[in-house]
């Protein structure tokens, strides 16, 4: 009888085996339903749950970048930060999770202690040009790393759903004061030339000038982030250079600019949208001076020396469209200038229009090209237009030059913390009365960024102008025979932290321009040390 009892509970057990055995394999789920579950799991923060749904969706077969980015994140939030790095670093291998791998990489290596990788990851987001919100992201993270107060806030890109939070309110300011060494404050020729602009021909030796000035620059922003994607904001920037020398006053510059308008952003998994609307009003004062001497100008006995005096003002709108590889974009600016009157002299009161789109294609998460064409104008309502011998007659067409520009960028990442670029250029300008102030200027400009520490950086820029004239003439006189013109500008700055909020700032800056209008002719070298302050 018992072995009767024994006999039966087996076949019942198999019994029940068999009639489960198809509910098992009805509730058997694809690798796509597991990492779907995985993520529902991550957004309830069940981080351990969501781990092991993505590893019974890689069990099942797949093998993608976006697997190991989730994987990544949910090993990061669950503790586990050596198996978060190696999972996204296994994702930033596809360019279009490159940018948010690198920034979880360097909260992940912030966790482990590890301050010198969390800010090259970092830093590698800041410098790229891809996705604008996690940019903003890793400068506020680099900051407070410098700072040492909090862990950055995490971008769970295409994990969570739940939108970012942001501070109602933002401010930032920035404030530099330096010393600076110049030797040719007003930009006067290397050498004697003959004016061949004056009938009585004369010999001009000009008074080359060198002596020391104060620079100054001031910069705030205040953000009110009143709507999810959306925030408006006010600005305010100044620039001036003081010389120390009262008998060099006249070669001081300042200039400020005030605007307002509204940004927007907002990014999600294909692609990232960013339009910011502004009107500007800017104010510039320099006095205009004659470069051989540095004196004020006089016309007739009578003071010119504020003709190079202007209030601009107009409104400006700038678009970009971003997806995985390919990014569009577009901007247009109207402005009217306001320059000082002058009696004797024509008035430089003028209106100026852009319009500009461009195209730019990531070959890869560290190579990138950019095609820009652009169409401007200047539109000046007293000064009179030059005919074609060089002599600018009263009862001329207005003066109104027309701008068609083509350019093309390449920024090519070289190391994680270097990176370099190229452009190339070429703008013609039309003059359109009769020609004569036409040109064709192509450039190439070189530029080189490096960041060899948490608290070094190193710019250069490098730029060669080449200017083609066929109808105008040296010193507007058909004598000379026709204008050339070329320059070459070179910039390199060092900003050494010595603390997160103040830096010490080097700048050297060439200058020069070549030309057979020897009036236009010169060189000229700065130097300038300073001290930064910024939050």
């Amino acid at each position: 009888m018992n072995n009767r009892f024994l006999t039966t509970g087996l076949l019942l057990l198999l019994g029940a085996i068999a009639t489960l055995a198809p509910v098992q394999a009805a509730r058997a789920m694809t690798a796509e339903q597991y990492f779907a579950d995985g993520n529902r799991l991550f957004r309830d923060d069940l981080y351990w749950a969501a781990l092991l749904r993505y590893s019974q969706a890689r069990d099942e077969g797949m093998d993608t970048p976006l697997l190991h980015y989730n994987m990544g994140v949910a090993h990061y939030r669950a503790g586990q930060y050596v198996r978060a790095r190696e999972a996204l670093q296994q994702a930033a291998t596809d360019p279009a999770l490159a940018v948010a791998a690198h920034y979880n990489l360097g909260l992940n290596a912030w966790a482990l202690g590890e301050t010198d990788e969390a800010l090259r990851w970092f830093r590698l987001v800041r410098d790229q040009d891809e996705n604008a919100r996690l940019q903003s992201f890793a400068v506020v993270a680099i900051s407070r790393i410098r700072d040492s107060q909090a862990q950055p806030d995490e971008y769970r890109v295409l994990v969570a759903e739940r939108e970012e939070k942001r501070n109602f309110t933002d401010l930032y300011f920035r404030t530099t004061l330096g010393y600076g060494t110049d030797d040719n404050v007003y930009r006067s020729p290397a050498a004697p030339y003959i004016d061949y602009a004056d009938p009585a021909l004369p010999i001009v030796i000009p008074e080359v000038q060198s002596g020391a000035f104060i620079p100054v620059a001031l910069a705030a922003r205040y953000t009110v982030n009143s709507l999810p994607f959306e925030g408006f904001f006010g600005f305010y920037r100044f620039a001036g250079r003081y010389y120390l020398d009262q008998n060099l006053e006249n070669g001081n510059e300042q200039f400020q600019e005030l605007g307002f308008g509204s940004e927007y952003r907002r990014s999600d998994e294909n692609q990232d949208r960013w339009v910011r609307s502004a009107f500007t009003i800017a104010q510039h004062d320099e006095i205009y001076y004659d470069p051989d001497n540095g004196a004020a100008r006089t016309i007739g006995g009578e003071e010119a020396e504020d003709r190079m005096n202007y209030l601009r003002y107009g409104p400006e709108l700038n678009l970009r469209q971003s997806w995985e590889r390919v990014t569009i974009g577009g901007a247009i600016t109207g402005q009217l200038w306001n320059y000082e009157q002058t009696n004797v002299l024509p008035e430089y009161d003028h209106e100026y229009f852009l319009f500009g789109i461009f195209g730019q294609y990531d070959f890869s998460s560290s190579t990138l090209l950019r095609l820009t064409a652009e169409y401007s104008s200047r539109r000046f309502g007293d000064r009179p237009s030059y005919d074609l011998d060089g002599q600018q007659r009263i009862g001329n067409p207005s003066v109104r030059y027309d701008y068609g520009t083509l350019r093309l960028r390449a920024r090519q990442r070289i190391m994680d913390d270097m990176w370099a670029g190229l452009d190339v250029e070429r703008t013609v300008r039309t003059d359109e009365y009769v020609g004569y102030n036409d040109y064709t200027r192509d450039s190439v400009a070189f530029e080189f960024h490096w960041s060899p520490g948490a608290r070094f950086d190193l710019e250069a820029t490098a730029v060669y102008r080449l200017y083609d004239f066929p109808n105008a003439f040296a010193f507007n006189n058909p004598i000379v025979g026709n204008k050339t013109q070329e320059s070459a500008w070179v910039g390199i700055i060092g900003i050494f932290r010595i603390t997160p909020h103040w830096s010490v700032v080097g700048e050297a800056r060439f200058r020069e321009t070549v030309s057979n209008d020897l009036r236009i002719q010169y060189e000229s070298n700065q130097y300038i040390l300073g001290i930064r302050w910024e939050r």
